[in-house]
């Protein structure tokens, strides 16, 4: 482990919503954040279902595929920042099995900031608020809750069964943050990337993180219908 190094652990879950997940990296990146980050067996059927992207954990397949999936736009083409995305990757990020409950994140002796989990399915839902600990990612959920470390939770689904909302209760009563992916209009959102933004930016928001992803509430009635294309907004996507 690098000294020093006290990375945000970022699990992603099989709901539908790798978007969400990409943003929050991103944004996470930016902010020069180190992180830990953990698929989910079902978040690889979804990336690849939503984006094309083939997951693998070897050390030297998951570098390019995580440039691949951050430095696209919605539509599928290349992000302008993409370059810079890959350097940060590189420098940044480092990548845990889902399977591999020895990973540094399994264990309260680890130091880390925190943990997001974006997006979180309802079965992921459950296993963290039942403590199953079925996989790294539930487990380090576990650890961020048992050492009072900051916990946001990310759910994509509706409706929602009363089980769920019952196991959002009980993490929240846990001392967890529940951020759904509930994203806000009156930013003056043109396309669906600054929507996409929006919940990432109030997410990293509840984790602490300083952020430009999203125009913030002036108080000013109308303010985000000046024209101006918004933060959060890639010039040159119409993806949307």
């Amino acid at each position: 482990m690098t000294e020093g190094r006290r990375p945000w652990v970022v699990g992603v879950s099989g709901a539908s919503g790798t978007p969400y997940a990409a943003a929050v990296l991103r944004g996470l990146l930016a902010a020069g954040l180190p992180v830990d980050l953990v698929l989910s067996r079902a978040a690889r059927l979804t990336l690849l279902d939503e984006t094309g992207i083939a997951w693998n954990d070897a050390p030297g397949a998951w570098p390019a595929a995580l440039a691949d999936w951050l430095g696209r736009t919605l539509a599928g083409g290349q992000r302008p920042d993409r370059d810079e995305l890959a350097g940060q990757v590189a420098t940044l990020v480092r990548v845990h099995s889902h399977g591999n409950l020895a990973a540094g994140p399994s264990s309260g002796s680890y130091p880390t900031r925190g943990m997001i989990v974006v997006p979180a399915s309802t079965a992921c839902v459950a296993g963290i608020a039942l403590g199953l600990s079925k996989d790294l990612l539930q487990r380090a959920a576990d650890v961020t809750l048992k050492e009072r470390r900051r916990l946001v939770v990310v759910p994509r689904e509706t409706p929602l069964t009363g089980a769920t909302l019952r196991h959002l209760v009980t993490l929240h009563d846990a001392g967890a943050v529940v951020a759904p992916a509930s994203p806000g209009f009156y930013a003056g959102a043109t396309d669906a990337q600054a929507l996409v933004d929006f919940v990432a930016g109030r997410v990293l928001d509840a984790a602490g993180v300083p952020n430009e992803l999203f125009r913030r509430w002036t108080g000013e009635l109308g303010a985000a219908r000046g024209g101006s294309t918004g933060p959060g907004t890639v010039e040159g996507d119409q993806g949307g």
